[in-house]
């Protein structure tokens, strides 16, 4: 037998999963795996500004493909990271959240012990999918095994494990455990397959909508949508179905044009979608009916809309048996396509004209940006507008977004992004206020050298929270407008080129020659001069 540190034991492991990055802030909780690491060719461990960073990047990593690994010190530096894996437990991403603990002498002893906090466990199990703790140096491997089956099993998501710092500087003996499959999934009935075909068949227009739940099943949407069958996509969904298809609604939901497809449609069909309160005006929209649902979750079951029929199943599965019964039994109609085409047109041009100048932006980028490029756009106006619907998206996963809806995560996710897509290009956009919660991340984006464009869109304060103040409050403007650093002097200090934008007409020429350079790059939009934007915040919520 080889005895080797429980360190090591835990990259080997790493390793043996293809990980290929590892981010996080060292710490002496976490050191052992940090020093196994660096000693391992294969992983490359992104030293971010704060644990909050590194389990925003594992989480934009993980969205390109493979696992991310976050890594973290215990107490105050795990508590760090509890905003970033609420926005991974909402996006159902699979990562891997590592972070140490102090002594198993001391544990859940309150003895002031450095690093030390109360019931760490508990409040990683609030924001994991699952959250373990190892107690012997035998346990670490196994567990590991298990925290990364968990992550990968449907629904997926991010998972935590505690590592005592003395049980991660012991010796174990290497015993090799083959990686582990996800747990298999009840797979749906044939016969609930049969009835669901029927139903199609028997409506004159029906719909599906898509959400997460289908981002691996393009084919199965595409062979869908050949058959005459129109899709509306939730933000997550964006690309799963190209907007170029002519039966994508896009993301459209709530459009009134769309509304008007609607209630014209006899059947809806729900796929991995949560039908989340911001594509349904708090769920206020009217969807057509009969609505048939399909999650993998039983607990999704009537979750938000109250279903005619549930389908507990995998949505590529289902979506996939259900294509092979329809084929050669249904004809698309010339009309509904026509009017899918006008709705969307529609959609387009009201969003146009809403956005001004900063459709000129948005075209910039979709001519700058590789076919496969990645967006990354953090909670702005310009993210809520037209980064989540104007923006074209012809892949899935390449419009990335917060799903919890906070601010500040959007430069992490898109550093994450860029080492976990390697060789794709990746733009992100922020906001000024946003930017200074993770600000200290620019310099992890100048220190990995990454091929990503931030753009930063700066009105000098929250944006977001000026349109909402001003829908429901007036004249009444408070604690919105925020000192602003240069941000010019900034990417100077980072040795990171920078542009600015001053006037709309100027978006082509800079963007096209900032993404279309190697390496990163910084452009600043002054807000100020090139205009206003238009935007009163999401329409459900109700203050008054």
């Amino acid at each position: 037998m080889t005895t080797i540190t429980v360190g090591e034991a835990v990259a080997r492991t790493l390793e043996a999963y293809s990980v290929s990055a590892v981010y996080g802030v060292i710490s002496i909780h976490n050191l052992p795996i940090a020093d196994a690491i660096g000693q391992r060719q294969r992983l490359r461990f992104v030293p971010s500004r704060g644990e909050a960073g590194a389990v925003t990047m594992a989480d934009g990593h993980t969205r390109m493909g493979g696992l991310g690994v976050a890594l973290t010190s215990t107490g105050a530096g795990a508590g760090n990271a509890v905003g970033a894996m609420l926005e991974a437990l909402n996006a159902g991403t699979p990562l891997l959240h590592i972070t140490g603990q102090v002594e198993k002498a001391y544990l859940d002893r309150d003895a002031g012990f450095i690093h030390e906090t109360r019931d760490q466990r508990g409040f990683l199990e609030a924001c994991s999918k699952r959250a373990w703790r190892a107690t012997t140096v035998e346990q670490v491997v196994p567990l590991l095994h298990r925290a990364i089956q968990e992550a990968m099993t449907l629904p997926k998501g991010p998972v935590s494990l505690e590592i005592p710092i003395d049980i991660q500087a012991s010796q174990v003996e290497w015993v090799e455990m083959p990686p582990v499959e996800p747990a298999r999934t009840a797979r749906l009935s044939d016969d609930a397959i049969d009835r669901l075909t029927a139903q199609i068949k028997a409506a004159r227009r029906p719909m599906l909508w898509i959400g997460g739940g289908c981002l691996e099943a393009s084919e199965a949407v595409r062979r869908l949508a050949d058959l005459g069958i129109s899709v509306v996509s939730s933000t997550h969904a964006r690309g799963v179905l190209p907007d170029s298809h002519p039966r994508s609604l896009r993301a459209f939901h709530s459009s009134p044009s769309v509304e008007n497809l609607y209630a014209k449609s006899d059947l809806m069909l729900v796929a991995g979608s949560r039908l989340r309160s911001n594509e349904t005006r708090t769920y206020s929209v009217e969807l057509p009916r009969p609505l048939i649902q399909i999650d993998i979750d039983p607990a999704a079951a009537h979750r938000n809309y109250v279903a005619d029929t549930f389908l507990c199943g995998e949505c590529s599965d289902v979506l996939s048996r259900l294509a092979d019964r329809l084929e050669g039994s249904l004809e698309p109609d010339t009309e509904v396509d026509r009017e899918v085409t006008q709705a969307v047109e529609q959609a387009e041009r009201a969003l146009r004209d809403q956005v001004g100048a900063y459709s000129k932006l948005c075209d910039a980028i979709r001519l700058a940006l590789p076919d496969d490029g990645i967006f990354v756009r953090d909670i702005t106006v310009s993210g809520s507008t037209w980064g989540s619907r104007l923006l074209p998206a012809q892949l899935p996963l390449t419009n990335i977004h917060s799903l919890a809806g906070a601010i500040g995560q959007g430069l992490a996710t898109g550093i994450g992004c860029a080492v976990g897509a390697e060789g794709r290009k990746v733009v992100t956009i922020v906001g000024d206020g946003g930017l200074m919660l993770m600000v200290g991340e620019m310099a992890t984006l100048a220190q990995e050298d990454l091929d990503m464009t931030l753009i930063i869109m700066n009105d000098g304060g929250y944006g977001v929270m000026r349109g909402i103040q001003s829908k429901y409050f007036g004249d009444r403007q408070y604690y919105n407008d925020l000192h602003t650093p240069d941000f010019q002097a900034l990417a100077q200090a980072l040795d990171l080129p920078h542009w600015k934008v001053s006037q709309g007409d100027d978006f082509h020429g800079i963007v096209a020659e900032a993404v279309g350079r190697k390496g990163p790059a910084v452009i600043e939009v002054d807000m100020k001069s090139v205009g206003p934007l238009e935007f009163a915040g999401p329409p459900q919520k109700k203050l008054y």
